[in-house]
């Protein structure tokens, strides 16, 4: 009978225990809920002029962190914010935190990013801390390829993500979000790969240390519409969250000229926004020009593939309907699988596009009047969607704000976002 008691006792105290913790839970989903809004935004650099890893042993190398920090101070975010953004993206590398050469100042690097979203604030913007993690070719260990192919590096990733939640977590959640992962790589088609289960996974390492900040997320496929619309979102149950996508439609026009992105692209050059404005006689130059270089430069297994594509490419954008119609299909796609799952327009956030200015070193450079009308173009896609936007970014080979070594890019993007006002 005694035994019979405390056991009875024992499951009582368990239920009670169990409804006071869905209680709390629910309360506390509820109070959390839609913290963090973020329409008009800028993305900031994430690395200009690091050296490799190597050198990361001084602490003085990685100093400031991160790197926009040495160049971007009070009165140019205070700029930002005049010039009518209302939050900033701040894409943080986390290399430095998957590499031992950090560990005996690695508490610093943390503290920078913490303070860096404090000046964000300070100049009355909101801030987003964006996990950015890219491939690498120094180590590729602590960059895409080690996390998503390394069961134990994506273990390591995990603790930054929890840490770095930790490091935010008393931050004004309206003032201060935490995206866990930048254009994840993996599986594009839904039902394949498992992105969803590593999403699940960071989402409650984020969650474990951070109760009030907005998680930002995305889905596989390099953070795209497609991948987004692979997820179940059903399967996360946090209202405190916000879905993002990236889209740089069509490629062959707002990445022409790249060196890094893929073996196509880096031969394109000379083409102008909208494309089907250009004077007939310049655009039938410009399309000789690019078969040459593919001809003359492209590896010869390639050629004929990359000449037919460049036809494809450009036969898709030829006219305004057409290029309206690329521009808008990755906002459809997300519209379609938020429509399925109920999400609201503003869950839902533009994490970046852009159209490229001038590759490193490469003469070529997209005149200021095609990105400017590129963007607005983007700009009115994702308002008209109710979906807040950031565009990239704010130097180097997409500046807005700056080119290369600290020169001014020109100010027609930033004209686009002052006349929004």
């Amino acid at each position: 009978m005694r035994a019979n008691r405390i056991a009875s006792m024992a499951t009582l105290f368990k239920t009670v225990c169990l409804a006071a913790g869905f209680l709390a839970v629910t309360i506390g989903q509820d109070a959390r809920a839609a913290t963090f809004e973020a329409r008009r935004g800028l993305n900031l650099d994430t690395w200009v002029t690091w050296p490799e890893e190597p050198s990361w042993s001084d602490p003085e190398t990685l100093s400031p962190f991160p790197e926009w920090r040495g160049t971007v101070g009070a009165e140019g975010l205070a700029g930002l914010k005049a010039a009518g953004f209302d939050h900033l993206r701040i894409p943080v590398d986390p290399a430095p935190f998957l590499s031992s050469a950090t560990l005996p100042y690695r508490d610093r690097l943390y503290r920078g990013v913490l303070e860096a979203a404090r000046a964000v604030n300070a100049a009355g913007l909101k801030a987003i801390v964006d996990l950015h993690l890219f491939p690498r070719h120094d180590n590729p260990d602590i960059g895409m390829a080690g996390v998503m192919e390394d069961p134990a590096r994506f273990d390591a990733y995990l603790e930054i993500v929890r840490r770095m939640g930790r490091t935010l977590a008393l931050e004004d959640p309206r003032k201060v979000a935490l995206e866990l992962m930048n254009e994840p790589h993996g599986a594009c088609e839904p039902g394949e790969g498992d992105w969803p289960h590593r999403l699940r996974r960071l989402h409650a390492a984020a969650r474990s240390s951070a109760l009030d900040l907005t998680l930002i997320l995305s889905g596989a496929c390099g953070g795209s519409a497609e991948g987004l619309a692979g997820l179940d979102p059903t399967s996360i149950p946090d209202d405190n969250v916000i879905w993002t996508f990236h889209s740089y439609q069509p490629f062959v026009l707002t990445h022409q000229g790249a060196m890094w992105a893929g073996d196509f692209v880096r031969h394109v050059t000379g083409l102008t926004y909208p494309p089907h404005a250009m004077d007939p006689a310049r655009r039938s130059q410009v399309i000789d020009a690019i078969r040459r270089r593919i001809r003359d430069d492209a590896p010869w297994t390639r050629r004929h593939g990359m000449l037919s594509y460049l036809d494809e490419q450009l036969g898709e954008i030829d006219t305004p309907e057409k290029l309206q119609a690329a521009l808008e299909r990755p906002f459809r796609i997300v519209a379609a699988w938020a429509d399925r799952h109920g999400i609201a327009p503003e869950s839902i956030y533009l994490g970046e596009f852009g159209m490229i200015r001038q590759e490193w070193e490469n003469p070529s450079v997209v005149p200021a009047s095609s990105r400017a009308a590129y963007v607005a173009d983007m700009i009115a896609i994702a308002e008209r969607r109710g979906y807040g936007w950031a565009t990239w970014s704010y130097g180097g080979a997409f500046g807005v704000v700056e080119e290369f070594e600290g020169r001014r890019a020109e100010p027609d993007v930033l004209d686009v976002v002052r006349a929004l006002n």
